[in-house]
């Protein structure tokens, strides 16, 4: 029997969000909206020269299906999550942060000497993230974390694009990916960024060799992934691979298609303040949406709104009951 909705595994991260400006990511070298690795003492320069521009926005317990596993928790969803922080603060913090969002973890059975990950978010006026992170003892996630009992016992396993960085985690996602198969859990994947399509290929064919059951990526990453330059050419290709494919679009809202059908989810007009989070949130909406057996078109509905909700603030997350308004807002809307 599944007693869990969704298992995710992915990068434990401690993300601090800060306002810049186009000025500061040229002196710094830093690309316009692109996820890049640093080490420890480059990380610790960079985080100086932020601390002298202003007060640090927001931080919390993060990494790309972290963020997605909260909303689908704060939807009120049972989420478990494998990942892997050290026995330092920003471990101790990262562990009660998703305890406090009802999240289980595998990280009750760790006890790891080093240093927890970071990723600095660096914010533009556009609502751009550009983002680097010093990955710490989470670029060492491998087999040990993954919990096979929970894969076994939950309805999707997601896995994070990001993890196709390090080899080790790379081999702990052919693990759980082989007991998700042997047990019935259907597979989902999330490309997290343009950066591991253009840079870490092999590693994102490795997650869809053998299909997968569900897939989300944005407008770049599918025109990356395809070759082609137009959304609607990329959903066919990408249907190769996996049953269902979402490709969100920013501002134009999504493409959601399986074999039988395809939507349009509109885009909900907003102002955007930071664009950080948004797809993680896009997902695990849609996820929550799909296990509680909702058609691909109110899935989407719920995960555009939810998306265009987060950009309108800072931060990775929305709180909890404003989740749960938000529910009730997009579903009477479509009843009406």
């Amino acid at each position: 029997m599944k007693t869990i909705d969704v298992i995710g595994i992915g990068n434990a991260l401690v993300d601090q969000e800060f306002e810049v400006t186009d000025d500061f990511l040229q002196k710094h070298n830093l690309k316009k909206g692109m996820m890049e690795l640093i080490d420890e003492d480059a990380q610790n320069i960079l985080i100086a020269e932020l601390s002298e521009l202003g007060e640090l926005k927001k931080q919390c317990g993060g990494g790309s299906a972290a963020n997605s596993l909260v909303a689908f928790a704060q939807f009120g969803g049972k989420a478990y999550y494998c990942c892997k922080v050290a026995d330092d603060e920003a471990g101790m913090f990262y562990r009660q942060d998703l305890e406090q969002v009802g999240i289980e973890t595998s990280l009750k059975k760790q006890q790891n000497p080093g240093i927890t990950g970071r990723c600095l978010v660096m914010v533009t006026p556009d609502a751009e993230r550009t983002m680097r992170t010093h990955l710490g003892i989470t670029a060492d996630l491998s087999t040990v974390e993954i919990d096979d009992d929970a894969i076994a016992a939950a309805n999707y396993l997601y896995i994070e694009g990001y993890l196709i960085t390090s080899e080790i985690a790379r081999g702990a996602i052919q693990h759980a990916k082989k007991v998700a198969r042997d047990n019935n859990t259907k597979l989902v994947m999330t490309c997290s960024d343009p950066a591991m399509v253009k840079f870490f290929r092999d590693g994102i064919d490795e997650i869809l060799e053998g299909g997968v059951d569900l897939m989300f990526c944005n407008r770049e990453e599918a025109e990356l992934l395809t070759g082609k330059d137009d959304p609607q050419a990329a959903l066919s290709v990408l249907l190769e691979q996996a049953d269902t494919v979402a490709i969100t679009l920013g501002k134009d809202g999504a493409l959601i298609a399986n074999h039988e059908r395809q939507v349009h989810i509109p885009g909900v007009p907003v102002k955007a303040i930071d664009t950080n989070g948004a797809g993680d949130m896009f997902a695990g909406a849609m996820l929550y949406g799909l296990t509680r057996n909702m058609s691909l078109e109110d899935a989407g509905r719920l995960a555009s709104h939810a998306a265009a909700e987060l950009v309108t603030e800072f931060g990775a997350r929305l709180d909890k009951k404003r989740q749960q308004q938000l529910i009730e807002r997009v579903m009477k809307t479509e009843t009406v």
